[in-house]
């Protein structure tokens, strides 16, 4: 079969001028002259000289600037709405490509039509997996022997490490239920039946919410490690140098795990449980 790469590379950006700077150069060191891919950034109002440097050096990328930090999804959705082709890649500003993986992954995808989206693997800059490439959804079971460090002491047991399923072959392509939005392979016909990102979810829980509307409609999600991508995770967020920044991106973070249970699994489970998780979520915030 004959692969037409016909891709949409989505970017949010915000004040990560340099990581942008090196993304981007990744993404255009593997681009062959015949890769009819468009590369779009939407930047949420950067300080940092972000928007500069991309008219300068990038002149081929589609520059979309806000006025105002508007929150990843909804930097994501602005820039889905002015794409144009087949596939959508979300990609953080973080990442640098390897050699292949996105015309291996959109490979894996024209391939296999019943897969909707597919994420490779995610190697932090230590060399490790990033575990959240690779999620089962957060039911509170899975949180609860996630954030009570079950899972960090029985990381291959299918009873308590069903949030990141560190029990599945991690050398095999194999159906997940939520890559992250890191790489984020999906195509648009997914998108059309179940929609944009939820923008409630300003940042973090996005792309497990999309994932968890994915599955619903019936699309397969896959991981697909025979490809990586480099991973500098956390560098504007919660591992940032500033520690207002890092109080206030947890902030969010646990803010959109009350979103989440609420949106879909309150209704799945009794008061006692719903009022247990929103405890401990309110535990977790009270010890930043």
């Amino acid at each position: 079969m004959k692969i037409n790469p016909k891709l949409s590379i989505i970017i949010a950006s915000f004040n990560t001028k340099d990581l942008l700077r090196q993304c981007l150069l990744s993404v255009y060191r593997f681009k062959k002259a015949s890769d009819t891919w468009e590369v779009i950034v939407v930047d949420n109002a950067s300080t940092d000289g972000t928007q500069e440097m991309i008219r300068k050096e990038f002149d081929k990328v589609h520059l979309l600037v806000q006025p105002v930090n508007v929150g990843f999804a909804a930097a994501i959705n602005i820039g889905i709405r002015q794409s144009h082709k087949r596939y959508i890649l979300l990609l953080n500003s973080d990442t640098e490509m390897k050699k292949d993986t996105i015309t291996s992954s959109l490979r894996f995808l024209e391939e296999r039509q019943e897969v909707g989206v597919v994420t490779c693997k995610l190697v932090l800059a230590d060399g490790s997996m990033d575990p959240a490439c690779h999620r089962g959804f957060p039911t509170p079971w899975a949180a609860f022997c996630y954030f009570s460090g079950l899972e960090r002491f029985f990381p291959k047991s299918y009873l308590f490490a069903q949030y990141h399923q560190g029990f599945k072959d991690m050398t095999t392509p194999h159906e997940i239920d939520s890559p992250s939005g890191a790489f984020f392979m999906v195509r648009r016909t997914v998108i059309d039946s179940v929609g944009l990102l939820d923008e409630a979810f300003y940042m973090y829980g996005e792309d497990l919410d999309w994932s968890y509307r994915m599955k619903q409609a019936g699309w397969k999600i896959y991981y697909y490690p025979a490809v990586s991508v480099l991973h500098r995770k956390k560098q504007s967020g919660r591992d940032s140098d500033d520690p207002s920044l890092r109080r206030k991106t947890e902030t969010y973070f646990y803010d959109t795990m009350k979103l989440f249970y609420k949106k879909h699994y309150q209704h799945r489970y009794g008061w006692l449980v719903a009022n247990l998780v929103q405890l401990g979520i309110r535990l977790r915030v009270s010890f930043l």
